[in-house]
């Protein structure tokens, strides 16, 4: 039996003593008197009666530990021309006083703190503060719509905000301010404090008696120390972006994140203390949290803050610079970005420029990676390339090749298997185990690992009713996929967007994943649309890699053509359409859903991560040419 296949059995059968063996890697103010309680599933809490600090493990132990002067992050911004480096030690001071600031101003344990910032050291430094002094730090997109963050500040009621004056774009300066005030307004709560940072781009106008310079909020405050926080209280919640309704604010328990986020930073990614590790994301997503900010500083690592673009800052080198520059030793980034550097330099020309020796693994997330996508990236890089999958609800990976434990082999279309601790099954509609190979809602066996959310802010019924009711004993991921007969998993879409052509169930991932590998296409979209006679049928959007001059239609024939011959006639793929670009959220996932109601005519809300709307208003046209009513 291989490392990682005896690591993993052991992380199932005994997963008390596998976890209380990697928390022996945390530095705890007193040890837990029960390493699971899982007496109220599917409430599971772990480390109970554990106190410890998320701070101090992040910045404060490394300098206890002779390690101040070791680079902890380098803030990276091509978009203003500025690199800076914390080191350790500057880190934890500026931490600590802006810890007493937050206190200054009334924030305690438990208190909530809404931070609306950019990419920029100061978001980093309010989210280890909050940490710090036990307060609990809700991180909001930076830019994000005034009435997404209204109902943020509704439901988190932070007593203090920490923003800045604006965001910068390739090309433009985003204005924070007035969304902020928006926000404020709009809500039923008002906090009492906001804390702005000044950016030099732009400068905001500040409302007497509520807001405050962040250099100005400094003066008379006294820097502080770590306090001791229950393994079980919140470190912080982020909102799930729901296109309607209230968000669902996914909590994160202290100790169980501290756990899990330090002992995925060597066993699944393979990065020791004293490396540098780039998690290409922003602080607003999921991604930023778990491995901008606190696993590679769990690990004493050195973390890489970008404020830019993978292409157009200034070009799509971006990433190969700031890798060679910075001698990064593993990256993690979104298919979507490597889509894009291919499509404006498909030979990696600017890739060449730049000495990569020092670079051992590049992984991917976020959304599905499509072959043909990894296997340009790992023929640009000469590097394993992994593909891996999780998601905000659970804090850190679910599956994986953990190149940490053990490099397996990669198969192209797969995060490889189940991470240790995560007992991973595909289940029909009453909650069975399919047959090996055959398509199924990918769910979790409770109870959870360590790091997952245990509930939701202040609404466990939500929780129930939106993760664990639909297969009971399970956590609904809300993905479809199979485990093959080798046990890699395939991730193949979300659940809704399984479609049933004339009785036959088929995955629209499948179906991206041969368009993907055609040679022109840079980019695709595959979405079941309403059909008289077979129910739904699936349509085709593709983006064409920069300098094809052939005709579109000889394209659409082309991949209508292998999806006949790959997928089979079965799968009625007739229609596709060669578009400019796709409608994304900033965080790069296409927004098919919109696509679909579009074509159906139905109605649909803006999603308020949308990166630009006026795209809808182009599929639109697309879809009209193509004779659907809702165009």
């Amino acid at each position: 039996m291989g490392l990682y296949a005896d690591t993993y059995r052991r992380s199932l059968e005994d997963p008390e003593g596998f976890w209380a063996e990697a928390a022996e890697d945390v530095v705890w103010q007193k040890r837990w008197d029960r390493v699971l309680d899982n007496d109220n599933e599917p409430f599971t809490r772990w480390f109970v009666g554990g106190k410890l600090n998320t701070c101090y493990n992040a910045v404060d132990r490394h300098v206890d530990e002779g390690r101040g002067a070791q680079a902890a992050v380098i803030y990276d911004s091509p978009v203003t021309d500025t690199i800076i480096t914390i080191s350790y030690a500057a880190l934890r001071d500026q931490v600590a006083a802006f810890a007493g600031v937050l206190l200054k101003y009334g924030v305690g344990y438990g208190d909530r703190v809404i931070i609306y910032m950019p990419m920029i050291p100061e978001t980093v430094i309010a989210m280890l503060a909050c940490a710090r002094i036990g307060a609990v730090h809700s991180v909001v997109f930076g830019g994000f719509a005034a009435n997404e963050l209204a109902k943020r500040i509704e439901d988190a009621t932070p007593k203090l905000v920490v923003s800045a004056s604006c965001g910068i774009e390739p090309g433009r300066v985003v204005v924070y301010k007035p969304l902020l005030d928006g926000a404020i307004e709009a809500s039923a709560h008002k906090p009492d404090t906001c804390i702005i940072v000044q950016r030099p781009m732009l400068e905001a106008p500040l409302i007497e008696g509520r807001d405050v310079e962040w250099t100005a909020a400094h003066t008379d405050s006294t820097p502080s120390d770590c306090v001791e926080v229950d393994a079980n209280d919140p470190v912080y919640i982020l909102y799930t972006s729901g296109t309607t309704g209230v968000p669902k604010g996914v909590v994160r328990p202290t100790g169980g994140h501290l756990v899990a986020l330090k002992w995925s930073m060597k066993n699944i990614y393979g990065v020791d203390p004293g490396e540098v590790y780039w998690a290409a994301s922003d602080v607003g997503w999921v991604v930023g949290h778990s491995y901008i900010v606190y696993a590679p500083l769990f690990q004493g690592c050195t973390t890489i803050l970008y404020e830019g673009k993978p292409v157009g800052t200034p070009d799509a080198g971006a990433f190969w610079r700031v890798i060679a520059q910075h001698k990064v030793s593993c990256m993690f980034t979104a298919p979507t970005a490597m889509r894009a550097i291919k499509k404006e330099d498909p030979q990696g020309k600017l890739l060449a420029q730049y000495d990569m020796s020092h670079f051992n693994s590049q992984f991917l997330a976020g959304e599905r990676c499509d072959p043909d996508t990894l296997h340009w990236t790992e023929k640009m890089l000469k590097v394993p390339v992994i593909d891996h999958w999780w998601q905000t609800e659970t804090g850190w990976p679910i599956a994986s090749n953990c190149i940490g434990i053990e490099c397996l082999a990669i198969k192209p279309g797969s995060p490889t298997a189940a991470v240790p601790g995560w007992r991973i099954e595909v289940l029909d509609p009453e909650c069975n185990p399919v047959t090996v190979g055959e398509i199924g809602a990918i769910s979790i066996r409770l109870p959870l690992p360590p790091g997952a959310l245990p509930t939701l802010w202040r609404n466990d019924d939500r929780f129930v009713e939106s993760y664990m009711a639909a297969y009971p004993g399970y956590y609904q991921t809300g993905d479809a996929g199979v485990i093959d007969k080798e046990g890699y998993l395939h991730v193949m879409s979300r659940t809704d967007d399984i479609i049933n052509v004339a009785g036959h169930r088929l995955s629209t991932g499948g179906m991206e994943q041969v368009l993907a590998s055609h040679q022109d296409v840079a980019e695709c979209a595959v979405l079941g649309v309403a059909d008289a006679l077979k129910g739904q049928v699936p349509l085709g959007f593709l983006v064409l890699k920069d300098g094809v001059n052939r005709p579109d239609a000889e394209i659409v024939a082309d991949v209508v053509r292998m999806v006949r011959q790959e997928i089979g006639p079965v799968a009625s793929f007739r229609q596709a359409a060669v578009v400019k670009r796709l409608p994304k959220t900033r965080s790069g996932k296409i927004l098919r859903g919109i696509i679909q109601s579009i074509a159906d005519c139905q109605d649909y809300q803006m999603p308020a991560t949308i990166d630009d709307p006026v795209i809808l208003d182009e599929i639109a046209a697309t879809l009209k040419a193509l004779g659907y009513a809702g165009g």
